[in-house]
């Protein structure tokens, strides 16, 4: 009954040394390495040195690839567990290798969510001012006085208050950002007022998004990557492996190594914690799991379940179009990345995504 619910909700989704930096033992949410930033060399061990179950790994492998995955990486500590890549070709061109580009489609909306935190903590913002305090007055079509009750953090936590009976949620233009309530009064999945958070992020640094994102993140962990326009939107393209460098930052609670990327810790949990009462499973644009009930993007009615009752409760995710994912297991000191084209006709494919905890699940029980 459970995965029939599942299929009805998501059609409506959406150091440079060669051997990499080595530092204190592994504990919780902490990992002990971290690879080098200039090069391919990455530490490995295999899944038998870690006693996980062989045979179920290679069912779910073969599940991956029936269902259209590209690349799937597993980090455990820090280290390379699992790194497959599928398909013969990605739209007629070369191989799908480590070297690929992909689309993260809104698991980039966790990229966004850190620079915020960074600007923040470089004084460049204040997530709790109003938002027309960086984008200027009338980026609504809202009065001025309703406007001004929209801050940065609502923009972070999907709470605008912001119409979405709109034809177009992507739509970033005044005229598509009409008074639905109050700010802070509603939960939806609007994208529009998280993209403008690419203005705000401009417009208080200086830098464009793709330069502020290189001097805060590409500089510090090696991430190599770019924001492509699309439309409304803009898009972070990379690698899967770039994709896995982030979540093992993210994983180190903000920490390179012995370097802090992100030093505001108030910050960096509340980004990882429930940011609202409205929908418990939403952080600072990351999904959370173990939580008592959920608002699925689509909708705006709250369902008593969590976002995976495959999944350990700890865990917490960037998830986009088409069954992008980047997700963070504290508790195991997991990285699960997985790149790829839909593996149903969801957007937010999340009856897959179950499965394939299901099925990890079965990999890791010794």
């Amino acid at each position: 009954m459970r995965h029939i619910f599942f299929l009805v909700i998501a059609s409506f989704l959406f150091s440079c040394e060669v051997g990499g930096e080595e530092i204190s033992n592994t504990t919780e949410g902490h990992v002990s390495y971290f690879p080098p930033l200039n090069s391919q060399d990455w530490e490995r061990i295999s899944p038998s040195e870690l006693n996980w179950n062989l045979s179920q790994l290679d069912q779910l492998l073969e599940y991956l690839e029936r269902n259209n995955t590209r690349a799937f990486i597993i980090l455990k500590d820090g280290k390379i567990i699992v790194e497959e890549y599928f398909g013969n070709t990605i739209l007629g061109t070369a191989p799908f290798d480590q070297n690929s580009q992909w689309y993260w489609a809104s698991a980039g909306k966790t990229i966004t969510a850190t620079l915020v935190g960074i600007a923040q903590e470089e004084g460049f913002l204040n997530i709790n001012k109003p938002s027309a305090d960086y984008l200027g007055s009338g980026w609504t079509s809202l009065d001025s006085e309703k406007e001004q009750l929209i801050t940065v953090r609502n923009q972070l936590t999907m709470t605008t208050g912001l119409s979405f009976e709109v034809p177009d949620l992507n739509c970033t233009l005044p005229i598509c950002l009409s008074y639905k309530s109050d700010a802070g009064q509603q939960w939806f999945y609007h994208n529009a007022p998280y993209t403008l958070l690419e203005k705000v992020i401009e417009n208080a640094t200086g830098n464009s998004l793709n330069e502020y994102t290189n001097l805060a993140l590409k500089s510090k962990i090696g991430m190599n990557g770019q924001w492509i326009s699309q439309g409304y939107n803009n898009v972070y393209w990379s690698t899967a492996r770039d994709m896995a460098r982030f979540g093992l930052l993210i994983l180190n609670e903000g920490k390179w190594g012995d370097k802090e990327v992100i030093s505001d810790a108030d910050y960096y949990r509340e980004m990882i914690s429930s940011s609202q009462n409205l929908n418990l499973s939403y952080g600072y644009l990351w999904w959370l799991n173990g939580k008592e009930s959920i608002i699925w993007p689509g909708i705006s009615n709250s369902f008593a379940t969590q976002l995976s009752d495959a999944a350990t409760d700890d865990l917490y995710a960037g998830m986009g179009k088409n069954g992008q994912f980047v997700e963070i297991v504290p508790s195991q000191n997991l990285v699960v990345i997985r790149l790829g084209e839909a593996p149903d006709d969801s957007l937010v494919p999340i009856s897959f995504h179950n499965e394939m905890w299901e099925k990890l699940g079965l990999v890791l029980k010794k």
